[in-house]
């Protein structure tokens, strides 16, 4: 008979990727994983991982039944939190999924106010891009995700969380340096870098509705390696606040007219049919994000 354990194990080497760190997180040897998940295809009658030299993968049946195997273990995780909420007891786990910049500048801060009332719920942490965190609360890898919708997912649930403003930067010698605000068609023809990582996106969209087109000249993901290449003269930038780097030696922050921003929300699968520790990190994230006045 299928039990939880197994299905356990099975979900976190799919996340892992690794048989061996797999059994290392869950305080178990290689071999009492690999068995598990041999009892595990033999009782369902089916192979769910392919084995090679070059790591372990889904097979096609496992990657049709993934999304129950996380489904049961949430619904198992949920039924413990409620269990432990009517004794008076605060304990359980949530796994949060962010992109970079709000999990350098925001999350630290959210998550530290957390622990301060829940000492007793583990939080699973995941940085990725908008694209992957969107994947991960779809799948159940992740119960709640923090990332900027382009347009809206019918099938997940998004709560607006703060906009974040675009800014242009730009080396101290450049021409636009001396202006107080920038217009965007000035941007026309300038030699630009653009950001990856997903932000990208709001700016295209932006320089689009606008009908600017600048020079792009490369196409960056490090915001470090962007700055340095801004502060060299090879380009301008725009990004947003939250990505900016705490240190812009050499060139300048000026702000764009009109503004641009990129919306930032938490989603998840379904805010009613949440555990009880993810309903209590979204409210600490609301209540955190209106005290620092983001």
């Amino acid at each position: 008979m299928v039990n939880l354990l197994q299905i356990e194990i099975f979900v976190k080497v799919v996340d892992i990727g690794n048989f061996t760190k797999a059994g290392e997180i869950l305080a178990m040897t290689q071999s009492g994983i690999s068995h598990n998940i041999a009892s595990l295809e033999s009782e369902l009658g089916i192979t769910l991982l392919n084995r090679g030299r070059n790591g372990i993968s889904l097979t096609d049946s496992g990657e049709r039944i993934i999304k129950n195997m996380r489904n049961i273990l949430s619904e198992a995780e949920s039924i413990k939190q409620e269990a432990a909420s009517i004794l008076g007891i605060q304990n359980g786990k949530i796994n949060i999924g962010s992109f970079s910049s709000f999990a350098s500048k925001v999350l630290p801060t959210i998550i530290s106010r957390f622990r301060g009332e829940f000492e007793g719920i583990e939080i699973n942490f995941y940085e990725g891009s908008y694209e992957q965190i969107t994947r991960w609360v779809e799948e159940g890898k992740v119960d709640i995700g923090f990332t900027s919708l382009s347009h809206p997912l019918a099938h997940l649930e998004a709560i607006p969380l703060l906009r974040d403003r675009l800014v242009l930067i730009v080396p101290n010698h450049h021409h636009l340096a001396k202006n107080g605000q920038v217009k965007v068609e000035d941007l026309q023809g300038e030699a630009f870098i653009m950001p990856q990582l997903g932000c990208e996106v709001s700016v295209k969209q932006f320089l689009k509705e606008q009908k600017v087109s600048p020079k792009i000249q490369f196409n960056v993901e490090e915001n470090q390696t962007i700055i340095a290449m801004v502060r060299e003269g090879l380009g301008i930038t725009i990004i947003p606040e939250l990505a900016l780097p705490y240190n812009l030696q050499g060139s300048i922050v000026k702000p764009l007219l009109p503004e641009p921003f990129r919306e930032i929300s938490i989603i998840t699968r379904s805010k009613k049919q949440s555990l009880p520790a993810v309903k209590a990190f979204i409210k600490t994230t609301m209540d955190c994000i209106k005290d620092l006045q983001l």
